[in-house]
């Protein structure tokens, strides 16, 4: 509607109110006088006047005649606003006095905008494309991306973005040079608008039903939507003027008095009073109330208490807060046994019930908001109200009116059904109200944004809380939220969330939230709903029947509603100043842990079998006890809880650890696919700095404070190895099959390096753990640059985590300057099968050396075998760079130094019980127990090098005496330094075994031990249960704080709970006899490794100075033995007597190790390795043999080494006497020689094509348009040029004729290429067969004859059968015969003249008669039919010559346009040529050329002029193609053709072209010139040489053209200068191309190679080596003319054929000249240039109009051939089925098609009725392609690619270079 006056006209014809239909001219009269009125005298008279006809006119239109109405009263609004005046002459008015310095242009879902992160304040900042263009952005890190939700332009605003990045239109100030607005341009105005905007709120209540049964009559909605749809544009129109009705506008709509007065529904109209009434239900219904009837509603809940917790009010609250509510249909809903419980009440129940129930409007803003939204945000209203916000005021008075309506936005959006759609529309408005600080900070000290949005969240959750089932499931007070509620599981909350995220980013705002201390209640009160939910519980017997896929909506829903509030409150404690606001999160943090803990009923065993990877608030503690110690300098220790608590913190986060390992160990099986997706998720790249980091960081610290005892036990314990780590060599596992022993007890060590090395949190610098995650990606695999900024999350580095929906990626700087530090760049390559590589970045060679970090790697890693892929990859850069042959172990690498506040994490490697472990599992894996591996000592040794890296303090050399509570361990180790301890021999342990153990039929010795170890009855029960045991003595002694018991060891009593009865056998207990210690160990360890005895020898004894370097690089890369000599070497430099009991050792000679017994189940696991060995070698002998045959096969049938051979199938053999040629069928695998009855063919593929068509004759290659100016016209191009030619000839002669003179296929000529092999065609039939039903989905069509050769998988479509030649005559043909030329001349006449008879119904005919058919139909019919006359036989010869012509002609296109490079065929011998002349040849001499109309006859003997009687002379000789002529005579000669038939064609034909070079060189000519050669030929005439000079020639032929008219008109286009070397060059270009077809052609047919030769030299070479020289002569002397070989004389001939153009110039004077051949110089074929740049041709297609449907296409794309745009997938561009790309690609490529798809940036191939998507051409900085313009960072053009998809182009190979093929249905 806007802006139109045009409805004026049709207006009155619907009278609708008597007064209302005046006609416009009424109208504007009526307006002006009113308007003259008011600013009299006469003002009030005139304002009720005004009041009553706006009354009248805007009545909310009863019945039908809406449309009608509606336009009427808009024309009225329009003539009374601008007072009679023009409205669009008042438009511009009003424009004038627009001091708006903002852009403010509001988008929807799908714009195209920017957004500049270096420009940017928020976060959430974007520009329009006109702005950002016009702004400096060079440089910058910009992106460009699709709106999802819809926005609106930041330009001109600075609380946004940085004035640097204004554009020229706003950055200028110009609220100062603004004049005034003059009073009576806007009078009309203020007093028509707030009458307009009531009748809209009017038309808003009318159309507002109540709906029954909660469900919203949508179709009612959305009918009154469209009738306001103009009142609305109308509204939109008028902000579009400008800042000067802008503000109009908002004191209309924020006006208190103008709404008491119209709309209070007070007075005597009673339109108006219903209006109210229906206002007021619609408030009711909404459950909202004006305050005074809210008393009435009866506030009894005050019982429930004040409480500030939930579980508390739960408790009490459940019988009393159940009436205020009953409005909210959600709650009604009693099922499942929770709905009972109801709401939890939160703090003081009057404060959130104003939140959630109260309303009350005071204007139209706010009562047209409330109705925005009871119709769920409809677009038009959203953006008008969006259009407001450039004006200050209004941007103020919306925020609050916003803020004070999100209860009910919340509650709308609830129930809305199209929640998606919706959601978007709010966070398009919210965003721009809460991205600017200044405003956000306002809104929440004056309005109370924070409370509301916290409770209003709060109560959006407890909709759908259910009961925990975690630990105590009976008795569980504790709620949390029902993942499989649509709310979470539709993500329907983001909205709310977004805005919440988006304020906080605010520092303002963020610390108003830390610091109140109720709101960090509620807060804490809302993460615990989602403490401990989607808990999984392990199935044990049956595999779960439903496997619930809530957990994505759980992890989605703790990122985004708990992780992310997170970060963006963290980024505002980076500062000693902030302390406060962490102790206060701590401390309600671990309230609200203690108070989870106390619902769950937890004491300190965590339940069986379940797991929950849920724990926000532990998350949330970890997190803030982080910074608090990197950042604020806080002491831990003042923060932390006691013991008690720690013990209990510790226990879910391990639980998780265990659990993942038991899920990766297959013990979760049952629970289907989707735990494993659970684990995966939880270290995934964008969850892990949320999931798993604070949960190992969290472990860190608890085990930082805790007993190092009580925590070691505590892991082996929830691993469920402890029964594993006994010396005995049986042992029974309670609690663990002993399939998954292995890998748990993998697990558990690798937890504890994992523990143990890791400093993420505890002392690394943010660059340090951006370099050490960079270095743990990398290592996995080659990354791209967008693939690395997605995996590694900078959530630390950029705690300012943006919108999750905003499409930002959080860049750093430090990113771009660690890369460049750790990797190299590996710019896109290309693999010669066509796949295109992206640019990759690869680890430096030192980063392999010095950072491989394999801890880090098994951190990050989603899928195990990515820690494999790290390994092979440090592997094999070992093996290259020389440092390490073998398989190498891990490195160990060393750590950054802990942060003092972790020290007691060390205390966790100097603890007898983490000793005890160690070595019982070396001597486990010394003595060949099962159930360990090379991981479990990798891993352990890997613990005792952390030992000796971090040991407390030199220990003395004197052993410490042992404390009185370290007593159960005496039997064991005397400290508990490692350094020490490594040392302790220990002679004896008693261990209990099941009876069949080997160890009991052992004596026990008589004495146990000499070593003061007497006290070994200890020593066995303290190996069986100490680490329970141990456990729970600690947390007895911690709870109790009472040290009496703590001498007796206390043996629980449920060690044994898990056995299942009667399976155990008897426990028994055996003294086991040891007499080892660490280092000796270690020392067997070596020899097991090495294989050899006493392998070790200590270093220190060459060469003393490595003890005092230890560093020595040797170490740092190698297998276990070097482990095992680093840990040695570093545990001689730590301890003199370590070093001298290493020496003692080696020096006693160690006895043999025990010889491996062979179990069972190790022997099939050998004999499999056996059978596999010898598998694998059977197969490499078979691939050998294979590969040899090939190579034979090659050798034979593409004869690759001997270039003496000719057709490509021949076989070159040095016996002559061999006649046939002898072909390998690739089925049947039998060779023998083709025959008429058994036919062999070439598997072959025919496209239709028109590469050729698109030659020009220029060499600068078109461009594609990108602006307006450019267009591409089709003129100029070689298909245009032949069509346009063959149209004019047909105009003037025989039609017959015509299509004997020129060639077709230019544009759908039929190419034929083969892969070479070949196939007996009856094998060929059943291959088919087999394929067809085949029932596996192919990529290719069966029933259109499609298949893939049988041995190369190349794609064909036919095949070519071989005619069976004998290589006998192949000597003929070449010999040179001394006949003369006229001989020949009348032999090749005599051949002509025998029919060719149809061949005798042989299998050979049938078959090479199918192929043509097949050919004729590869192309479509329009390619085919040229003829005047329908199914003329005329018209299949041409098609047949013409297949011929187009497989050359494309020869010569893949040589370059030349035969300089010589050799053989460019498709090495893959050339069908020969066959295809054979079937061509066999069919063309079924068409007899009637002699008396033979071309041949005229080129070689002087006809006398017969009086033609036909209407229609025949084509001149002259206007003749001679490539064409050749073509048709050779192929109508009986085959096979003899050499010296075939120079004596070409000689004859080669005297006609010099002929016509020379007519086309003297039209060229000067008139002046054309005298002088013509004179000077003439003397020279009678010399003996005449005929092959061409002076003379030139001479003759202008004095016989002169005869006719051709010279007569006009001047000519002039050589440039006419000297004969010029004459001589432009003749021999002029034959140059038909020289080349027909070397090519020899070349096919008679074999011998093609020369190669400098260019200059090419038209000498290639005359000689067809014959046309007669003996070369030296070059200086050299003429073109010295080829010719007349059969006659040559005036005589020149003579007439010039007097054939004479007699047609006489007709048609205008023609004759048009008509001669001219130069042919066509260019290559190319595809369009493309810009540098992707933006240019995005910014200008991308909203382009389709020229067809013109409308703006969805998915547009264009043509790179021709730059055609076309609407892909478009219905709108459909004709009869097809849509527009197939049918543009049968148009224009006849079938091929390549198009840009310009939203995507990706090029696509259609070829027939496949398609394929090829990839991209143009690749971002990073060398990455950005398929659908996802990441949207510029992008350039990669020439090299583009070259290679010219280049498939036209070598016709997209069938075989690109592999993923579909069908299309011509729907693209």
């Amino acid at each position: 509607m806007a802006g139109c006056s045009g409805a004026a006209v049709r207006a009155p014809q619907f009278p609708i109110m008597a007064g209302t239909g005046a006609s416009g001219r009424d109208k504007r009269a009526t307006a002006a006088r009113l308007k003259t009125e008011l600013g009299g005298e006469s003002g009030t008279a005139a304002a009720g006047e005004l009041r009553a006809l706006l009354e009248r006119v805007l009545a909310p239109a009863a019945g039908t005649g809406g449309g009608e109405a509606a336009a009427e009263a808009l024309e009225w609004c329009r003539c009374l606003l601008s007072g009679g005046e023009p409205w669009d002459s008042f438009v511009q008015a009003v424009r004038a006095y627009d001091p708006a310095t903002l852009c403010g242009l509001v988008w929807t879902a799908n714009f195209v905008a920017y957004r500049c992160r270096t420009c940017g304040i928020s976060p959430c900042m974007s520009l329009c494309a006109e702005c950002f263009h016009q702004g400096e952005h060079a440089g910058h890190d910009y992106n460009m991306f699709r709106s999802q939700a819809g926005g609106a332009c930041d330009c001109g605003d600075s609380n946004v973005m940085r004035e640097a990045g204004f554009c020229k239109r706003h950055r200028i100030k110009s609220n100062s040079n603004v004049p005034c607005v003059p009073k009576d341009l806007l009078m009309m105005s203020e007093l028509v608008l707030p009458q307009f905007v009531f009748s809209l709120i009017q038309h808003l209540r009318e159309g507002y039903n109540e709906p029954a049964l909660d469900l919203p009559s949508e179709k009612d909605l959305h009918k009154i939507l469209q009738v306001l749809e103009p009142h609305v544009s109308f509204l939109e129109d008028l902000t579009k003027m400008g800042g000067a009705m802008r503000s109009v506008l908002t004191q209309v709509l924020t006006s208190q008095q103008f709404y008491k007065d119209l709309s209070s529904g007070v007075g005597e109209n009673t339109c108006a009073k219903k209006s109210h009434e229906k206002y007021l239900i619609a408030l009711k219904g909404s459950g909202l109330a004006f305050p005074e009837d809210k008393i009435a509603c009866g506030m009894q809940e005050q019982g429930a208490g004040t409480s500030t917790l939930a579980v508390q009010g739960l408790a009490g609250a459940t019988a009393t807060s159940g009436q205020g509510d009953s409005s909210d249909e959600e709650d009604q809903d009693g099922s499942q046994g929770v709905g009972k419980r109801k709401r939890v009440k939160l703090s003081s129940t009057t404060k959130d019930q104003s939140i959630m129930d109260v309303l009350k409007h005071k204007c139209f803003l706010e009562e047209l908001l409330f109705w925005t939204i009871k119709y769920e945000f409809p677009q038009k209203m959203v953006t008008f109200l969006l259009n407001m916000l450039p004006d200050q005021d209004y941007k103020i008075a919306f925020t609050k009116t916003f803020v004070q309506h999100y209860a009910f936005i919340m509650k709308t959006l609830k129930k809305s059904h199209e929640s998606d759609t919706m959601s978007n529309r709010i966070v398009h408005i919210s965003v721009q109200l809460f991205s600017n600080e200044e405003l956000a900070r306002q809104v929440t000290e004056e309005c109370q944004l924070l409370d509301i949005m916290v409770t209003v969240l709060l109560y959006m959750m407890e909709s759908c809380l259910i009961k925990s089932e975690l630990q105590d499931e009976e008795n569980s007070l504790h709620v949390v939220v029902n993942c499989g509620e649509a709310l979470l599981k539709n993500n329907t909350y983001w909205p709310l969330v977004s805005d919440f995220i988006n304020i906080l980013s605010h520092q303002s705002v963020a610390k108003k939230f830390l610091e109140d201390h109720g709101l960090l209640v509620t807060w804490m009160n809302f993460v615990s709903f989602f403490q401990g939910m989607n808990l999984n519980k392990r199935e044990l017997n049956e595999h779960v029947e439903f496997e619930s896929q809530t957990y994505y909506a759980a992890f989605a829903a703790e990122l985004e509603a708990c992780a992310q509030p997170m970060w963006g409150l963290l980024s505002h404690c980076k500062v000693r100043e902030t302390q406060e606001y962490t102790r206060n999160v701590v401390r309600y943090c671990l309230e609200a842990l203690q108070d989870w803990f106390d619902a769950i009923n937890f004491v300190d065993e965590p339940a069986p079998n379940q797991v929950t990877f849920h724990l926000p608030l532990h998350r949330y503690f970890a997190m803030f006890l982080s910074k608090a110690v990197k950042c604020q300098e806080l002491d831990l220790d003042t923060i932390l809880p006691d013991q008690e608590m720690l013990m209990k913190l510790m226990i879910h986060p391990l639980q998780i650890q265990a659990s993942l390992s038991e899920i990766h160990s297959n013990m979760w099986v049952r629970n289907g696919l989707q735990i494993k997706g659970q684990a995966m998720t939880y270290v995934q790249s964008h969850f892990c700095n949320s999931m798993i980091d604070p949960d190992i960081y969290l472990l860190q610290v608890c085990a930082s404070r805790l007993d190092p005892d009580y925590f070691i036990s505590s892991v082996f314990e929830r691993f469920k190895v402890v029964d594993l780590l006994t010396m005995a060599s049986q042992h029974q596992n309670t609690v663990l099959d002993s399939e998954h022993e292995r890998s748990m007890l993998e697990g558990a060590l690798t937890f504890l390096v994992l523990l143990l090395s890791l400093r993420l949190h505890l002392g690394m610098t943010d660059d340090e753990i951006l370099r050490a995650e960079m270095v743990a990606q990398l290592c996995m695999n080659d990354r791209t640059h967008s693939s690395l900024l997605d995996l590694i999350s900078l959530e630390y580095i950029n705690v300012q985590n943006p919108n999750p929906k905003s499409g930002i990626i959080p860049g750093s700087l430090s990113f771009e300057s660690v890369l460049s530090a750790v990797a190299d760049f590996k710019a896109p390559v290309f693999e010669p099968g066509g796949s295109m590589q992206q640019g990759m970045y690869t680890p430096k060679a030192e980063v392999w050396d010095k950072e491989f970090d394999p801890v880090m790697v098994i951190l990050r890693t989603v899928y195990r075998r990515d820690v494999q892929s790290a390994m092979d990859r440090y592997t094999a850069f070992l093996k290259q760079s020389g440092k390490f042959p073998g398989n190498p172990w891990p490195p160990y690498k060393k750590r950054t130094p802990l942060h003092p506040s972790y020290k007691g994490l060390i205390k966790l490697l100097h603890c007898k019980t983490l000793h005890i472990v160690l070595f019982t599992l070396l001597y486990k894996i010394l003595m060949d127990h099962q159930n360990l591996s090379e991981h479990v000592l990798c891993m352990v040794l890997y613990l005792i090098e952390l030992g000796l890296e971090n040991s407390p303090d030199q220990e003395s050399d004197e052993e410490e005496s042992a404390g009185g509570q370290e007593r159960c361990h005496d039997s064991w180790f005397p400290g508990s330094n490692l350094v020490s301890n490594m040392r302790h021999f220990i002679n004896y342990v008693r261990v209990r075994v099941p009876e069949t153990a080997p160890e009991v039929k052992r004596e026990p010795p008589a004495s146990t031990s000499s070593d003061g170890l007497a006290s070994s009855q200890n020593s066995g029960t303290a190996q069986v249960f100490s680490l329970v045991a141990e456990r729970r003595k600690k947390f007895q002694e911690i709870i109790n704080r009472n040290t009496s018991e703590a001498n007796q060891v206390v043996r629980p009593k449920t060690s044994m709970k898990w056995s299942a009865p009667g399976a155990t056998p008897q426990l028994t207990t055996a003294i086991l006899e040891v007499k080892e210690s660490i280092l000796s160990l270690l020392i067997k360890l070596h020899h097991k490794l090495s294989g050899k005895q006493n392998s070790y020898y200590p270093p220190w004894l060459d060469d003393v100075d490595v003890l005092i370097h230890p560093e020595i690089p040797r170490y740092s890369h190698g297998d276990g033995m070097t482990a095992v000599e680093r840990i040695l070497l570093k545990a001689a430099i730590q301890s003199r007597l370590n070093k001298r009991i290493i020496e003692e050792i080696c020096r006693k000679v160690t006895p043999p190790v025990p010889p491996k017994k062979i179990s069972s189940a190790e022997k099939k696991t050998l004999d499999k390795e056996e059978r596999r060995q010898k598998a694998r070698e059977r197969q490499q002998k078979l691939l050998a043999e294979f590969a040899s045959r090939q190579k034979s096969f090659m050798e034979t049938a593409m004869d690759v080494e001997s270039p003496e051979a000719d057709i490509a199938m021949e076989v070159a053999t040095s016996e002559q006497h061999v006649s046939e040629a002898i072909y390998d069928c690739v089925i049947c695998g039998q060779s023998g020689p083709s025959t008429e009855d058994r036919p062999t063919g070439l598997v072959v593929l025919l496209q239709a094509s028109s590469v050729l068509g698109q030659c020009r004759n220029s060499t600068e290659p078109k461009r594609l348009p990108t602006t307006e100016e450019e267009q591409i016209y089709p003129w100029d191009t070689c298909a245009a040029l032949h069509d346009v030619r063959l149209t004019t000839l047909q105009r003037y002669f025989k039609d017959s004729s015509c299509l004997q003179a020129v060639s077709i296929g230019w544009e759908g000529g039929v190419y034929v290429q083969t892969c070479g092999h070949t196939l007996h065609i009856d094998c060929h039939k059943s291959y088919m067969e087999s394929l067809r039903n085949d029932q596996v989905l192919q990529g290719f069509s069966v029933d259109k004859g499609e298949f893939t050769c049988p041995l190369c998988r190349q794609f064909a479509n036919s095949v070519l059968p071989c005619y069976p030649g004998n290589n006998m005559e192949r000597s003929l043909w070449q010999s040179h015969s001394n006949k003369c030329m006229q001989d020949l001349v009348q032999e090749v006449e005599d051949l002509q003249e025998q029919l060719g008879t149809f061949p005798s119904e042989t299998n050979l005919s049938k078959e090479m008669e199918s192929v043509m058919k097949d050919i004729k139909s590869t192309t479509q019919k329009k390619y085919t039919d040229y003829s005047k006359t329908l199914g003329s036989p005329d018209n299949d010869f041409l098609f047949m010559y013409s297949v011929a012509r187009t497989n050359l002609e494309l020869e010569l296109v893949h040589r370059g346009g030349n035969l300089c490079s010589g050799g053989a065929s460019t498709a090495g011998k893959r050339s069908c040529l020969n066959q295809l002349f054979h079937v061509l040849a066999m069919h063309m001499r079924l068409y007899s050329i009637d002699s008396a109309y033979n071309p041949w006859r005229k080129l070689t003997q002087p006809i006398q002029d017969k009086n033609s009687d036909e209407e229609l002379p025949e084509v001149p000789v002259l206007y003749r193609d001679v490539s064409s002529l050749l073509l048709i005579q050779i192929l109508t000669m009986p085959q096979p053709l003899h050499k010296e038939h075939f120079t004596c064609i070409i000689k004859v034909l080669f005297t006609l072209l010099y002929t016509q070079a020379l007519a086309a060189l003297s039209v060229k000519c000067s008139a002046e010139d054309r005298m002088a050669w013509k004179e000077s030929g003439a003397l020279k005439k009678s010399t003996s040489s005449g005929e092959k000079s061409w002076e003379v020639l030139l001479g003759h032929v202008i004095s016989e053209l002169s005869k006719g008219k051709m010279y007569e008109e006009g001047e000519t286009e002039e050589l440039t200068v006419v000297n004969p070397d010029s004459v001589e060059c432009y003749l021999q270009q002029f034959c140059l191309p038909f020289l080349r077809i027909t070397s090519l052609l020899q070349h096919h047919l008679f074999g011998g190679d093609l020369p190669s030769c400098q260019e200059d030299e090419e038209f000498t070479v290639l005359a000689s080596c067809l014959g046309l020289l007669p003996s070369f002569q030296s070059a200086h002397q050299f003429t073109s003319a010295s080829c010719l070989d007349w059969p006659v004389p040559a005036f005589d001939m020149i003579s007439q054929w010039c007097s054939e153009l004479a007699s047609f110039g006489d007709r048609h004077p205008d023609q004759v000249k048009a008509l001669l051949i001219q130069e042919p110089k066509w260019d290559l074929p190319r595809l369009l240039q493309l810009p540098e740049n992707y933006n240019t041709i995005f910014q200008y297609y991308h909203r382009k109009t389709c020229t067809v449907c013109t409308k703006v296409p969805k998915d547009p794309a264009v043509c790179l051939v021709c730059g055609t745009f076309v609407c892909l997938k478009g219905l709108c561009c459909k004709q009869q089925s097809y849509c527009e790309c197939v049918l543009h690609s049968q148009n224009c490529g006849a079938g091929t098609g390549i198009f840009l798809l310009i939203n995507a940036s990706v090029i696509i191939i259609i070829r027939g009725h496949r398609f394929c998507l090829w990839g991209s051409v143009y690749l971002d900085a990073h060398g990455e392609e950005d398929r659908d313009l996802r990441r949207g960072k510029p992008l350039y053009i990669c020439k090299e690619r583009y070259k290679v998809l010219e280049q498939q182009w036209v070598s016709h190979t997209f069938d075989h270079i690109n592999k993923r093929w579909g069908p299309h249905y011509n729907g693209l």
